[in-house]
């Protein structure tokens, strides 16, 4: 199966799955239904500019993550700040969980990004390691 055996189509796999949660992420937090801001364990947001600003900067992140994507060799830094960006996110979510307000949805969205972390490691790894072989075999990746 090529998405497991080839470190370039695996990291783009990875970096294409991140943008699209990012992309729904951000979404939800522009939209702010009060059902499911109910459902995800937050109260009634009488201010709605920062949830909104968060779901902006969501949806940017994924345009970053979509480039990384698209041209791994080019935009080979985004990919490595997206290792830096889901691992500030999962130490954020996980101490703001434990330390601030226990809402579930924070729990689980912790979660995610934690495994999107892991996710984004071990392929950017793989890749790189990769790219390294390539390269000294004097083949242009």
């Amino acid at each position: 199966m090529k998405i497991i055996n080839e470190p370039r189509f695996r990291l783009f796999a990875v970096m294409w799955i991140v943008a699209i949660h990012s992309f729904i992420v951000g979404l939800g937090l522009i939209i702010q239904h009060p059902d499911i801001m109910k459902f995800s364990g937050f109260g009634t947001c009488s201010e709605c500019f920062f949830p909104a600003q968060g779901g902006i900067f969501h949806m940017i992140m994924s345009f970053a993550y979509i480039l990384a994507a698209v041209d791994l060799d080019k935009y080979f830094s985004l990919a490595f700040f997206s290792i830096i960006v889901k691992l500030c996110a999962t130490i954020f979510l996980f101490t703001y969980y434990f330390f601030v307000d226990p809402i579930w949805m924070v729990f689980a969205s912790g979660i995610q990004d934690g495994i999107l972390f892991i996710l984004i490691l071990f392929s950017f790894l793989s890749y790189n390691k990769w790219r390294k072989e390539i390269i000294n075999k004097g083949v242009v990746a």
